[in-house]
């Protein structure tokens, strides 16, 4: 059977594994419409984690109503990026990873492709090392032993689900979404109206407002750390989506579920942090455990179910993209086998960090931050590749370096590397002493160096995004047309 095409297995049923992987979609097998979008991306951002971005916010210098519409700007526009490289999925109804094979080639695509791979599984595994960490912070105060067998019972129950989840695919992750939704929203709402009286508006005003560049810099981290982060993914949950369905709707759908939980979460922190400095000093160096500390004992076992199944939320919907990057890279299993190895390698690095590791997780977010700047850049040509086209991508042109889309774009490739080495020179990274290289251009651009006043602007993201889009703007618009105008 040619790779274009469907395997032509109906899906049947929130609990059969889901056999179409890198294929393109066929007519028959796509369903729904654009609000069933809602479900799965609000289900990624629920994480009760979200209020921790509160306190690191204001970690940048920067008074309440600043870090509030930092978050407004930040957290909304990142993820309408997500929902404009949605439309590809239903324009082409393969993974996202597949269908930037447009702009990239058929080969060249393979790099974004192994980038994405990395860094999702990545995600996921610090996921499920902060669940596990989470019920074990929260078991230790109950009495209940927050040891060994804690940590290890967490794991286990936590790396089923997901692993159950990704290989089992779409529909069950659709299903197993929409209950997360509803029982992580419900029982967050309950630690809002415990912890309510925490908050302390005059703390909360008195917090003096920070500098131009601290506002840009917690700006451009809200970006990075929200919506910035699940671009890659952005197009395989809408290529079910029948090709009817409204584009303005799936960037609707797709933005409002992934950030309405965001925007709350984070404005319900930054109320928390701003009223005490000692909470919000707590949740940089414990972020479940200061969370959990303000609670009375008898909620501890509901926050835990909100807080583990947040990040299980988050981890699902990587596995299923991790397992369909490994795909579009180029390696021949199918979907659900790469779906188990990428489960596999995440209980692999969860039980390397809980229970040998003295200081590995820091380091190890360093190395993921570091690859969200050759991410930004391919957001950037995927997001105006998405705008530029009027016509649905050729399938069969997707699976052939021969075809209109031909093997390898050099102008693509060549915005992958200016993009991602201006990047790499504007930004700094705290999380790993091996990673003190970066920020090589703030010196000599007269920004101040690594410790003048832009050092922590992350201004490397926001650079690493326009030189992906303008530059494939300029430099691509004319072939995308060519492409359109074959039969």
């Amino acid at each position: 059977m040619s790779s274009t095409q469907s395997t032509g297995t109906q899906p049947g049923g929130a609990f059969r594994v889901e056999e179409n992987g890198i294929n393109i979609v066929s007519d028959a097998e796509r369903k729904g419409t654009p609000r069933d979008l809602f479900w799965p991306w609000a289900a990624a951002n629920v994480s009760v984690f979200g209020i921790s971005y509160g306190a690191f916010t204001l970690d940048f210098g920067i008074s309440f109503w600043q870090a509030f519409v930092a978050g407004v700007i930040g957290i909304i526009f990142s993820f309408w990026l997500c929902g404009v490289i949605a439309i590809s999925g239903k324009h082409g109804s393969a993974p996202t990873m597949i269908l930037s094979r447009a702009a990239f080639g058929v080969e060249g695509q393979k790099l974004p492709s192994a980038i994405s791979w990395i860094l999702t599984v990545g995600w996921e595994t610090v996921l499920t090392i902060l669940a596990t960490l989470a019920t074990a912070t929260v078991f230790e105060r109950l009495g209940w032993g927050g040891g060994t067998t804690t940590k290890l019972i967490a794991m286990v129950v936590v790396s089923v689900i997901i692993i159950g989840a990704g290989v089992l695919g779409f529909d069950t992750i659709m299903k197993v979404q929409t209950w997360i939704t509803y029982v992580t929203g419900i029982l967050t709402v309950g630690y809002f109206l415990l912890v309510w009286d925490k908050v302390d508006w005059n703390a909360i005003n008195s917090i003096p407002t920070g500098s131009a560049q601290s506002f840009i810099g917690a700006l451009i981290f809200l970006l990075t750390g929200f919506g910035l982060g699940w671009v890659i993914a952005a197009g395989d949950y809408s290529r079910y989506l029948p090709r009817t369905s409204s584009n303005s709707g799936i960037v609707w759908w797709t933005t409002l579920g992934a950030s309405i939980f965001p925007l709350i979460l984070l404005i319900f922190g930054l109320m928390l942090a701003g009223s005490s400095k000692d909470l919000k000093d707590g949740i940089a160096m414990d972020p479940i455990g200061a969370l959990a500390a303000e609670l009375p004992t008898w909620y501890l076992v509901p926050f835990v179910i909100v807080a583990v199944l947040g990040l299980v939320g988050g981890a699902v919907l990587d596995i299923y993209s991790s397992g369909l990057a490994l795909l579009s890279a180029g390696i021949r299993i199918p979907r659900p086998v790469a779906a188990l190895i990428d489960g596999i390698l995440m209980v692999l690095g969860t039980t390397y960090v809980v229970f040998f590791a003295d200081n590995f997780l820091n380091p190890f977010m360093g190395f993921l931050i570091t690859l969200g700047v050759p991410v930004a850049v391919w957001a950037g040509i995927m997001v105006v590749d998405v705008l530029l086209r009027r016509r649905d991508y050729s399938g069969e042109d997707l699976f052939d370096a021969r075809g209109r889309y031909g093997a390898v774009n050099p102008k693509t490739m060549a915005l992958m590397a200016v993009g991602t080495i201006v990047g790499w020179g504007l930004v700094t990274n705290g999380y790993a002493g091996w990673l003190k290289w970066q920020g090589y251009l703030l010196g000599p651009l007269g920004l101040g160096g690594r410790e003048g006043p832009w050092a922590w602007a992350n201004l490397g993201v926001l650079a690493a995004l326009l030189i992906g889009s303008l530059g494939y703007w300029a430099l691509c618009a004319n072939d995308v047309r060519r492409q359109e105008a074959r039969d």
